[in-house]
């Protein structure tokens, strides 16, 4: 939600935000408090990561929206995400568990798989790194940015426990970097892909947990939202395939 609300009060293009349902809803709330914005910036489209079809469909609703030949996606940021947090392992519930890997990885895989013909190709003519068509936006390439976790890093797992919240989020990073090596034979240096650990933010998913955090590290969503996008921001095709915590460091594999 933020991360849309601050595309939408820092940048001039078109914005694509989706939601289960409520779109109407979805839509004031998007837009409540942001001045001097053009409400017809902003197109709300259903789509729900558990159904492939309402994204198959709200794929082709961009299709007429922004035809490829005239348009192409600068900016994509996947965030769905669920979280049930099993302390041992007998607490792993097969259907929690498989719910959490049908959101937090198949979920962006699909979005990827409906949604990744619109970033730009080789051939792709793209803006100049000062254009005005860029302020706000990563300036030197298109990017796909999912939202991962650093607990999904293996290397940095010292604590255990989250059995199919790390395991999503471990799968999430390599679905990235696969799809990054993709974008290399595709795209070459006109597009990339990275994940995204937003650090502990103030939202449901963490809401168990925040009487565990120190005040400094539960991050409202708009401090969240601005730092991801000046992360974002920063990016260049050597920071391709990895991912980036919120201060900009990179969380290991």
């Amino acid at each position: 939600m933020e991360l849309a609300r601050r595309l939408l009060l820092t940048t001039n293009v078109p914005v694509v935000a989706t939601a289960r349902k409520d779109l109407d809803q979805t839509r004031e709330n998007l837009l409540g408090g942001l001045r001097d914005v053009k409400e017809d910036r902003l197109h709300v489209l259903k789509l729900d990561v558990l159904d492939e079809q309402t994204i198959q469909d709200a794929s082709a609703e961009v299709s007429t929206l922004f035809p490829k030949k005239e348009y192409y996606l600068h900016f994509s940021l996947c965030v769905p995400g669920l979280l049930f947090p099993e302390k041992s392992p007998s607490q792993i519930d097969y259907e929690h568990a498989l719910l959490t890997f049908r959101t937090n990885t198949l979920g962006p895989m699909m979005l990827l798989k409906h949604f990744s013909p619109f970033l730009p190709r080789k051939s792709t003519a793209l803006p100049m790194p000062d254009s005005s068509e860029l302020q706000g936006l990563p300036r030197q390439q298109a990017i796909w940015a999912t939202m991962s976790a650093r607990v999904g890093s293996i290397t940095d797992n010292r604590l255990g426990g989250w059995y199919s919240y790390r395991a999503s989020k471990a799968a999430v990073n390599q679905i990235i970097k696969t799809f990054d090596n993709h974008l290399r034979t595709s795209a070459g240096e006109k597009a990339l892909a990275v994940s995204l650990h937003p650090g502990t933010v103030k939202t449901g998913l963490s809401e168990e947990f925040w009487g565990n955090v120190k005040g400094e590290k539960l991050f409202s969503a708009e401090f969240s939202a601005e730092k991801l996008m000046e992360v974002l921001c920063g990016r260049t095709v050597e920071d391709r395939g990895k991912c980036w915590d919120w201060k900009g460091d990179e969380v290991p594999p």
